[in-house]
């Protein structure tokens, strides 16, 4: 039977989520990696996705090919991201209990550094063991947080895989999402106009007051329903206390795995909003942006097929679920790969009380395991 190198995986976690991580300043991440991937063999390319975002490094491509006899074998794409939410890097792993958190000064970088080292490590379990295998892809992102940004720029004609694994779920081991809503981010302007609050704010127009006015007029906004949600999550405006406010910035999204769905509440919202705003006296602007597209795949499709597989190999309970949530896998299946999100088990994600258990972080690397040995049969 399969097993990892436990001291081996603990002791590589916790040097990559002690490395420096921020949003477009992942070089730190990628240097180590690509080291480590072309001791494994791998070939290591690097996208310009840094360059188009301002960052100081690209998008970690690598790729091996497949082993003698199993040319044929699907190419499986692994992937995971390098940045971290803030406080991150310079993390010092405290292990309680089997159980490993941070000090509590950072996170702890199990999202997304648990997907790294399950993606190391279960591919060296292939190499060890001189299983066979296909020819393996493996794609590490910068900027995911914050709007899946790496993948989005990513250099599409490097994408050579037959299926996709994202291994950025916070369900244990096992959890296949086969399904992710889609994005757009608003922003909209409430334009009054300034006067001074003491001597003539007759004279003015008070945008705070408006937008707290067609803010109410909003009848519907947080859960809408199973697979669609919207939340008005920035608001900002006024320069004084004595100065009638002239601008009021207001921002939100709305995510739905329903296409149609999706472009109603977000409509229906700022429209609302701008209606109202002009209602009461106040000038609106608005502005949309799609940020990503939902994905369904199916349950019966190869890429599922492979993480079932690869549950029965291990003895885990294959969990197919949906998530709320965006991640890389939207832009995979966007650009045409069939793609997953696996769950490594990661906890309180985007928090210093984050955690994972030290037996997740082992089984996410043999679920890659399992899956490379599944797409080589």
């Amino acid at each position: 039977m399969t097993q990892v190198n436990k001291e081996r995986m603990l002791a590589e976690f916790k040097e990559i989520v002690a490395l420096p991580c921020h949003g477009l300043q992942e070089r730190p991440v990628f240097d180590l990696l690509k080291g480590k991937l072309e001791a494994m063999g791998f070939t290591v390319e690097e996208d310009n996705a840094g360059e188009q975002l301002g960052g100081n490094c690209g998008n970690l491509w690598a790729f091996l090919p497949a082993s003698e006899g199993c040319e044929k074998a699907p190419c499986v794409l692994l992937s995971a991201h390098m940045d971290g939410v803030e406080p991150c890097g310079g993390t010092t792993v405290v292990q309680k209990d089997g159980v490993l958190y941070s000090d509590g000064t950072t996170i702890l970088g199990g999202d997304d550094k648990s997907g790294v080292e399950a993606i190391l490590e279960g591919i060296r379990l292939i190499l060890e063991e001189g299983t066979a295998h296909g020819a393996i892809q493996i794609l590490f992102t910068i900027c995911e947080e914050g709007g899946v940004n790496g993948s989005r720029c990513m250099d599409k004609s490097k994408l050579r895989a037959d299926v996709g694994y994202a291994l950025d779920g916070e369900g244990a081991p096992g959890e296949i999402i086969i399904g992710a809503p889609g994005q757009k981010k608003y922003k909209i302007e409430i334009i009054g106009k300034t006067a001074h609050g003491g001597l003539e704010p007759e004279k003015g127009i008070n945008s705070i007051m408006i937008a707290a006015k067609a803010l109410a007029d909003v009848q519907r906004y947080g859960r809408i329903d199973e697979e669609t949600t919207c939340n008005i999550g920035i608001i900002g405006g006024g320069k004084a206390t004595n100065i009638v406010p002239d601008l009021v910035t207001i921002e939100g999204d709305a995510r739905s795995r329903n296409k149609e769905k999706l472009e109603a509440i977000c409509s229906e919202i700022v429209d609302t909003i701008v209606t109202s705003a002009q209602k009461y006296g106040a000038k609106a602007e608005a502005a949309v942006e799609h940020k990503y597209s939902s994905f369904s795949v199916a349950e019966d499709s190869e890429v599922v097929r492979l993480a079932k597989a690869s549950c029965a190999e291990h003895g885990f309970a294959p969990a197919i679920t949906v998530t709320g949530g965006g991640s890389d896998a939207n832009f995979f299946n966007a650009y045409g790969l069939p793609s997953v999100i696996l769950g490594t088990g990661m906890s309180n994600v985007h928090t210093v009380d984050e955690f994972i258990k030290e037996e997740d972080l082992y089984n996410s690397a043999l679920m890659v395991h399992g899956i490379l040995k599944a797409a080589a049969k």
